[in-house]
């Protein structure tokens, strides 16, 4: 994967922000979309290999695209400054998502705002067996790779159903569970950098794995 020309591509887009310009340079942009998805096809790979639960996506499938949504967004640029993709995209589980960004390029997996009855099944499993979530985000390792739980809305008093003074309180009134890992272009562009995907998943795995038991089982 030539990340030096995928991020030269997002630096001359963000400079000329427009379909006319795209229309241009459509050649390059898939020439980079098609080296992006054949990256994510190895990784897509890579980590099957190490994840007896992974559900294989190829980049094709997982890619997002890179046209903003003016619909709802009339005021973002039409073109957005990363390549971005969902890999593991098991049916009714929690989403696993890489991008790499002209300004940074980040990880993340988890549970963004879910559904209503899906939220319901999180706070139940943590109602449960809240400590076992509270042993994996305060792992040392988990910490340094991610920091907190993703800053989010949160409810101000208990959810429906829960106690005020629950042991778990602060989790309960979460509206999202997911975690990011931010990586620098200097480490993207580092011969090792599928090597730090491949670790950074490993780190994820136990907290993507608790919350797709608690809505899947």
């Amino acid at each position: 994967m030539d990340f030096n020309n995928l991020i030269r591509f997002l630096k001359e887009l963000n400079k000329n922000n427009s379909k006319d310009w795209m229309d241009a340079n459509r050649k390059w942009y898939k020439e980079v979309r098609d080296d992006y998805m054949g990256w994510l096809d190895e990784i897509d790979i890579a980590l099957a290999a190490i994840d007896d639960e992974y559900y294989s996506t190829p980049g094709k499938k997982g890619i997002n695209r890179i046209n903003n949504n003016l619909m709802f967004h009339p005021n973002k640029p039409v073109y957005k400054d990363h390549f971005g993709a969902g890999l593991d995209k098991r049916p009714n589980t929690g989403d696993f998502y890489i991008e790499i960004g002209l300004k940074e390029s980040a990880m993340a997996g988890g549970l963004w705002r879910p559904a209503p009855k899906t939220l319901r099944s999180v706070r139940e499993a943590i109602d449960y067996d809240g400590a076992e979530l509270v042993k994996i985000i305060n792992n040392k390792s988990f910490k340094n790779t991610f920091g907190n739980l993703y800053k989010d809305i949160k409810l101000t008093t208990s959810p429906k159903g829960f106690a005020r003074d629950h042991q778990h309180i602060d989790l309960l009134r979460n509206k999202t569970f997911a975690v990011v890992h931010i990586f620098s272009n200097k480490e993207v562009l580092q011969n090792d950098f599928n090597d730090k995907v491949i670790q950074v998943y490993k780190e994820m795995l136990p907290f993507r794995r608790y919350l797709n038991r608690a809505v899947t089982v």
